[in-house]
């Protein structure tokens, strides 16, 4: 959300911003710095990098829905091989910004007020020769049209509901005619950063169609979009097969640094340099290989035999955080290793859904939700559990990097905003609208005080379904269920892995029978996309693609259409303290402000962008 028409943005905003485009521009597109004290920079050789305890890549395709939407599917996997129309954040820890340098499209231009916006593609080639020009964004575009239910950056009225037309005004050029002026910065940070040029080779609807012959980049609304719907049907079952994502003709064809050389359905990926990249910096490893892992204490003894060159030191085995230094003072591995901070601009939470016929009644009650969020020790939690490396989530802003879009509110009991740990303030919240404690659980004895659709006897009992294979993550969800318990609130918590979690969370109607998950307790939400402006409509707007939790209020919905066409920083406040004070989720710790990543001395230029963005090109050996 960001610039462009709107200039009037508060004067320190525009500078935030500003300063970081130029870092951005500046580091993006530099050749390998001279190695630092480490020996002579070699080209060559394969890093291995550790996954996430309980994550694999496992899904290949750059247009789905929210079950396989992640920064590991996305940022991490898919932008090494097919990049979207605009790359954001760049080889350092805390850039958050667009990328140019990066992308294959060069900065949009708007005319006409800001309704028309005019977007030139650089002239790379995909690696099978063809052209990413204007007929693989029109592809994508199409793609949109056709199957925005199933496109997990959809939200009502907006991309493509907000586009009136596009049509190609050169090889290289796409006009988008608009429905009326949007914030510039808004719509190229949240509408065209969700588009993916795609090529020709994926517009079929067989193994061993001649490019181009599924017709989508030539489709229209005149036949329903019954072509795209036909390439859309054959290349997700395509991208269901992913023991054959190594040696499918489809997948080679890419225009981003990297390409697939082997993936195993356990996690194992290796990608190797495209030597046909159009971009720069061209790779100078050999190869870099994913290895996945099922806990982190798996990972971490990896990295202590040097099974893996980069990964994660567990919370758990790190020493407490200093006051005054992201990283410890010493490094649990020894000699040989580099400590730095992984920033992560995100939020933390637990979605309550809203659709659950068990607790869907109970959570759509303020008082529930407020009762649900004094239990959350956000301080102890981080104190005790994460050793000092959380930082509390208390609405929409992320607050782990200086941006100016926290509010007050946000800001408010030491950062974790209108609800601090308390209790007594839950017990009250819940026994004076009818709830009394019966066996150590609160139970409804006054329904019309409960709330409707709340029946007498129903308990205060909820199922947490979280992510699994991380320690420090258990240990969190056993607090809060504990801590629960002395308010008369019962919390049942499931394991389940990740993908799993993520493959659960679509979007359901009312009270249906696809709604049996209650609460989704899988991490979080970072501003990588759908949406790199945290303004919130993937997340809070009513029907959004990634509203998993089926969060519904018309005045969120009116606060968050404002922010995308008042640059104010004013009406962002208003829209972040509504939802600090509404709770459409259940804030919790930050379990990743930051992690703290090892890199062993041999590997240089290793950084983990705040965005998720892994940028594995810039990195080399020393001898």
């Amino acid at each position: 959300m960001y610039l462009g028409r709107r200039m009037q943005r508060l004067t320190g905003v525009v500078a935030v911003v500003a300063a970081a485009a130029a870092v951005a521009a500046g580091c993006s597109s530099s050749s390998t710095p001279p190695s630092s004290g480490g020996g002579k920079a070699v080209k060559g050789g394969v890093a291995s990098v550790a996954l996430p305890a309980g994550i694999t890549y496992n899904w290949i395709f750059p247009f789905y829905a929210i079950t396989n939407a992640s920064v590991y599917n996305g940022q991490q996997f898919q932008w090494l091989m097919y990049r979207p129309l605009y790359m954001f954040g760049n080889n350092t820890n805390t850039s958050v910004v667009i990328n140019y340098p990066l992308s294959p499209a060069n900065a949009p231009v708007y005319t006409n007020g800001g309704k028309t916006v005019s977007v030139t593609m650089k002239g790379w080639r995909w690696s099978d020769g063809s052209a990413v020009d204007a007929k693989s964004v029109i592809f994508y575009m199409n793609m949109v049209e056709a199957e925005k239910a199933n496109w997990y950056a959809y939200s009502k009225g907006l991309l493509p509901d907000n586009v009136v037309s596009y049509k190609a005004t050169g090889p290289n050029t796409v006009t988008f005619q608009l429905n009326q002026a949007y914030s510039s910065l808004w719509f190229t940070y949240n509408q065209l950063a969700e588009i993916t040029p795609m090529p020709e080779a994926w517009d079929v609807t067989k193994l061993g169609g001649a490019p181009g012959s599924g017709g989508c980049a030539a489709d229209s609304a005149s036949d329903g979009w019954a072509k795209c719907k036909a390439v859309y049907t054959f290349m997700t079952a395509q991208s269901k097969q992913a023991g054959s994502y190594a040696t499918s003709p489809l997948w080679k064809v890419v225009d981003g640094p990297w390409k697939l050389s082997a993936f195993s359905t356990d996690g194992h990926v290796t990608l190797v340099p495209n030597t046909a990249y159009s971009g720069t910096p061209k790779p100078k490893l050999s190869a870099i290989k994913f290895v996945p892992f099922t806990s982190d204490s798996a990972e971490y003894t990896a990295l202590k035999t040097g099974a893996v060159n980069v990964g994660n030191i567990p919370t758990q085995d790190l020493p407490p955080k200093p006051a005054t230094s992201p990283v410890p003072a010493t490094d649990p591995l020894g000699a040989g290793w580099t400590l730095q901070p992984f920033y992560s601009y995100g939020i933390s939470y637990a979605q309550l859904n809203f659709n659950n016929p068990q607790i869907g009644f109970m959570v759509r009650q303020l008082y529930m939700r407020q009762a649900l969020q004094y239990i959350v020790d956000q301080p102890g939690i981080d104190k005790a559990i994460w050793r000092g490396y959380a930082s509390p989530t208390s609405g929409p802003a992320p607050t782990t990097l200086p941006n100016p879009y926290a509010p007050a509110a946000q800001l408010a009991n030491g950062g974790v905003g209108p609800y601090p740990f308390s209790i007594a303030k839950a017990k009250s919240l819940l026994t004076s609208h009818g709830w009394s404690m019966m066996g150590g659980v609160m139970d409804c004895g006054v329904p019309a005080k409960c709330g409707t659709g709340i029946t007498k006897g129903q308990q205060a009992k909820f199922t947490f379904v979280y992510s699994t294979g991380t320690a420090a993550t258990t240990a969190m969800w056993q607090a809060i269920k504990s801590d629960a318990s002395k308010a008369g609130i019962d919390i049942n918590l499931v394991g389940q892995s990740f993908n799993t979690i993520i493959g659960e969370s679509a979007p359901c109607a009312p009270m249906g029978p696809k709604c049996n998950v209650q609460v989704f307790a899988y991490g979080g939400w970072a501003y990588d996309g759908p949406g790199f402006e945290p303004t919130g409509e993937p997340l809070f707007s009513t029907g959004a693609g990634s509203n998993s939790g089926n969060y519904s209020n018309p005045t969120m919905d009116s606060l968050i259409n404002q922010t995308h066409t008042n640059s104010s920083l004013a009406v962002f406040h208003q829209f972040a303290t509504f939802t600090a004070q509404q709770l459409p989720y259940m804030w919790v710790p930050s379990a990743n402000p930051y992690e703290i990543i090892a890199v062993t001395n041999k590997l240089h230029n290793v950084k983990f962008n705040a965005l998720f963005t892994l940028l594995p090109e810039y990195w080399y050996f020393t001898k």
